[in-house]
């Protein structure tokens, strides 16, 4: 699993209704915390902030890396998202793929 870093564009694998966020939105570390949690700053197309929280890993995986300036590897951001799924709903995607691989496109 990457390890979220400074100014890393992190997306949210949980909804957050409250600040009318959805899983899949995307936004940028601003702030690293000691107790493993990370202020992330979700904006609008404008620039314009639209929610500044403090977030744990567990709510997000990292999808573009600012140390390599480049887009983190769809198949490394599968692998991050199943990391942090329970092995029953791990093995609920592997019969998914299975079922997809078996299926012609």
């Amino acid at each position: 699993m990457i390890q979220p870093e400074l100014l890393d564009v992190v997306e949210l694998l949980v909804d957050l209704p409250d600040v009318q966020l959805q899983a899949g939105d995307q936004g940028t570390i601003v702030e690293e915390y000691e107790d493993r949690a990370y202020e992330v700053e979700f904006s609008n197309s404008h620039g314009e902030t639209l929610a500044l929280l403090v977030l744990k890993p567990e709510q997000f995986v990292v999808v573009w890396q600012n140390t390599t300036k480049t887009w983190v590897p769809l198949t490394d951001r599968i692998t991050a998202v199943l990391q942090k799924l329970p092995e029953d709903r791990q093995q609920q995607v592997l019969n998914f793929a299975r079922s997809l691989h078996k299926t012609p496109a």
